[in-house]
């Protein structure tokens, strides 16, 4: 391939780290490429919690329109932040080997939390799953990078933070994890640890060097997490989630939806064949709903 593919990345110290590993994973297949950062909505809003912003796409809609306006060849995104529903045009071409999808506590692990204990988080999933663990919490909001946050939980302004254990890993500092959270304990977010790679589904240069890259046991397990997602209505920010393993030739996938203020945590699980998986995640995101989901649903919709 002669001309040097264009891959479109976020800014933060997490999504060029993405980036080039996309980059890395490219060259050992001889495929010339350069990063070119874009700035997202997400990214310049960034004093209000995420779930009272409301947009789709808050950081992959400028993206995804340089990636449509040829300005870039591909885009590599964190899974869990992109919608079900892809503009047309658009395809996720890879989904690589996951990583770790768990969320982990930094600072203290959740037993040695005292009661009050201040917890930050900017996922409502996440505050919504812990005040039902443990309503005793003080759950309060926490924007920014990884590096960011850290620094707030070092200066005191936290006694621990929950983040995804993937991004803390993919930057060397698993060090400082604190306890990670089992599946059955905090439900993690749908697609948490994989990244997408997204192109033009004009089968060009960029959609076929990004194939390579895929991995059929990862986009097995997510394409059921966002079959939950996208039965629940395919936002990013509802508190939702949902988690997929795989063994051998069988899926088993489990979900989760809390009320907001945590007085309500509605939790399904699930097993069938890996081809079923789209099938698995809507079945059981109709379970979710007739037990209790759809009012929780309604209740986020109007905050």
């Amino acid at each position: 391939m002669s001309s040097t593919l264009i891959v479109g990345s976020r800014g933060s110290q997490l999504a060029l780290w993405q980036a080039r590993w996309v980059q890395g994973q490219l060259a050992s297949m001889g495929i010339e490429s350069r990063i070119e950062i874009i700035h997202t909505t997400g990214d310049k809003i960034t004093d209000v919690p995420l779930s009272k912003v409301g947009t789709k796409g808050l950081f992959t809609k400028e993206i995804e329109e340089a990636l449509l306006s040829k300005q870039i060849d591909l885009a590599v995104h964190s899974l869990k932040d992109m919608p079900t529903g892809l503009p047309a045009g658009l395809v996720l071409a890879a989904i690589p080997e996951r990583e770790d999808p768990r969320d982990a506590l930094i600072g203290r692990t959740l037993a040695a939390l005292q009661n009050g204990a201040r917890v930050g988080t900017s996922s409502l999933r996440r505050s919504a799953q812990l005040k039902a663990i443990r309503p005793d919490l003080e759950v309060v909001s926490v924007r920014g990078n990884l590096d960011t946050r850290l620094r707030k939980l070092d200066d005191g302004q936290y006694d621990a933070i929950l983040l995804a254990a993937a991004g803390l890993r993919r930057l060397g500092w698993q060090n400082r994890i604190a306890e990670l959270l089992a599946p059955e304990t905090m439900c993690p977010a749908v697609g948490q640890g994989a990244l997408a790679v997204e192109t033009r589904d004009d089968g060009g240069p960029g959609f076929a060097a990004a194939c390579k890259l895929d991995d059929a046991m990862t986009r097995a397990a997510v394409t059921a997490e966002r079959a939950v997602l996208a039965a629940m209505g395919g936002g990013c920010q509802v508190p939702l989630g949902a988690h997929a393993l795989i063994v051998g030739s069988s899926l088993h996938l489990r979900a989760a939806v809390a009320a907001p203020d945590g007085s309500l945590l509605v939790k399904r699980e699930s097993q069938g064949p890996v081809a079923s998986a789209e099938q698995l995640g809507r079945l059981l995101a109709d379970e979710l709903l007739a037990s209790g989901a759809r009012a929780i649903l309604d209740q986020v919709s109007q905050l």
